[in-house]
């Protein structure tokens, strides 16, 4: 198999659908988290889930960028570099959450809960080091990227339009949860479904590129040229 750009293009754009279909996905009757339940077999699923979800996003938004590199101008870059940002250090919060608290939990409860706490705008007690800057970095890197990003895949009109002002706007109102931090997995829900319309929508920009073909022109021994 021979791989080209429009093959790259193509599997970005599974990579952002996937993608946001976990992050909808993992917030369906997620449980509280603390200290007792992030070593749970549930828990630790959905954790493992989110670092695999962060990871293709990193290849869908990158994907998504370099298909209108060339449109999508300063802003563009600005709001990939921010939301790139975002979802790298939420990889490495991801990584923690699913496999380094919940061997740290049996001995040290108190830390897990501050480190769960802070990542779900809680009421952090105890210092928990460098945690607490990575998690405000990631918020906003996370919110402003996806703010910025979206206005400008709207503005340079290549994907899906729908989608990407739901990717700005879903970003914005998820700054809400940090009021009503109850509903703060349905905030999540609406930057889900923007990752998917713009992930099907770069995949079938680029199988659509890709099917389209030159017509041949017939050729002939005394004219090969078929002029």
């Amino acid at each position: 198999m021979t791989i080209t750009t429009t093959w790259l293009i193509r599997a970005a754009g599974i990579a952002a659908a996937i993608a946001g279909a976990i992050f909808i996905g993992v917030q369906i009757n997620h449980p509280s988290l603390d200290a007792s339940s992030i070593a749970t077999t549930d828990v630790v699923v959905r954790n493992t889930l989110k670092v695999l979800m962060a990871a293709l996003a990193l290849v869908g938004i990158t994907g998504i960028y370099l298909r209108q590199v060339e449109k999508i101008g300063l802003l563009g870059l600005v709001g990939y570099v921010l939301f790139a940002v975002g979802y790298f250090t939420m990889l490495g919060i991801e990584f923690v959450g699913a496999f380094v608290l919940p061997t740290v939990a049996p001995d040290a409860p108190a830390y897990v809960n501050d480190v769960l706490a802070a990542a779900t705008n809680g009421n952090v007690i105890g210092d928990i080091g460098p945690m607490q800057t990575v998690i405000l970095i990631t918020g906003i890197a996370y919110l402003a990227g996806g703010f910025v990003f979206g206005i400008a895949l709207f503005r340079a009109n290549v994907l899906a339009r729908w989608a990407a002002a739901l990717l700005a706007g879903g970003s914005l109102l998820t700054i809400a949860a940090s009021i009503l931090p109850q509903y703060q997995r349905l905030f999540a829900i609406p930057i889900g479904v923007a990752l998917v319309g713009l992930g099907l929508s770069l995949w079938r920009g680029q199988r659509t590129a890709s099917s389209e073909t030159v017509p041949s022109v017939r050729t002939s021994k005394l004219n090969p040229a078929g002029v």
